[in-house]
């Protein structure tokens, strides 16, 4: 476990290549290389990885929210699409406990860092997610992302939303999903497989069947989210990417994920993978990840 801060290189490198690999990964339902959107491609998202890899390198001297609102408004200006709000809001505060000196474990340091937020990062947020106009966002009894302009008690507002959306929700419990759940997965297939593109799909797939998609769930409802997530606990307890039978149960739900206009796209569960790619680089190295 590491447990020494990194450079910024190293961490912006870190998360170029943790998104380079989630957007790779052949993952039901989501853009990869061999299936787009008919507003986004493969290529739009390898942009955005370079571009919030970039961001990231001012993690010593910009606010959290600040990096957050710099790697959407510079994808919002290249790539004119919504690619990377999630895994900016997830990777912003996990690069700045990167960097946090101290012998303390990662999330111990990102605990600090969340707890550390000021209305200025939450102003700032706010900014980035009207600029990047999030599919199913909602209306809201209070910090309504749509009607607050000013500054705003981030971590407040992210619990106050933590059960109609998984990133408030990490944020609201230091990230638990990412370290209970998808960190662990990612990091025990690699070790028993050395596959990196099936150990994504693999802790895609667990996530998916432990924690409903929240975007599935506010554009099509509960019911619709929780079937889902039962079909991708099937697919697992048949072997998930890592077995035949697995992979062609794989191939129809991906099929049926892209019907409607992709409307039933799990893109949360695909920003908590990349979080979980950047957490076991973070902790364990990029070329633990990368099999080397």
């Amino acid at each position: 476990m590491r447990l020494n801060p990194l450079s910024s290189d190293t961490v912006s490198l870190a998360a170029q290549l943790a998104c380079l690999l989630e957007v790779s990964a052949n993952k039901p339902g989501n853009v990869t290389p061999f299936a787009d959107f008919a507003d986004t491609c493969y290529t739009d998202f390898l942009a955005s990885s370079v571009i919030l890899g970039r961001a990231l390198r001012k993690t010593a001297t910009v606010a959290t929210g600040s990096l957050v609102l710099d790697a959407v408004r510079e994808t919002k200006r290249l790539v004119g699409r919504n690619t990377n709000l999630g895994i900016a809001l997830l990777f912003a505060p996990l690069a700045k406990a990167a960097l946090r000196k101290g012998r303390r474990p990662l999330r111990s340091r990102l605990r600090s860092v969340l707890t550390s937020l000021t209305p200025y990062d939450g102003q700032r947020v706010y900014e980035a997610i009207r600029l990047a106009q999030p599919g199913g966002l909602g209306d809201a009894n209070q910090f309504d992302v749509r009607a607050t302009r000013g500054r705003v008690p981030l971590l407040g507002a992210m619990r106050l939303a933590m059960d109609r959306d998984s990133i408030a929700r990490e944020y609201a419990t230091d990230f638990e999903i990412t370290f209970t759940i998808g960190a662990p997965t990612l990091e025990r297939s690699l070790q028993e497989s050395n596959d990196s593109g099936s150990s994504v799909i693999q802790t895609y797939l667990t996530l998916l069947s432990r924690v409903p998609d929240s975007l599935v769930e506010r554009k099509c409802g509960a019911r619709e989210a929780g079937r889902i997530s039962r079909e991708a606990g099937k697919i697992l307890a048949i072997g998930g990417a890592f077995s035949e039978q697995g992979k062609r149960r794989l191939a129809r739900l991906d099929h049926t994920l892209r019907q409607n206009g992709n409307r039933l796209n799990p893109g949360t569960t695909a920003d908590l993978t990349a979080s979980a790619l950047f957490v076991v680089m973070l902790e364990r190295g990029i070329e633990f990840v990368l099999g080397k």
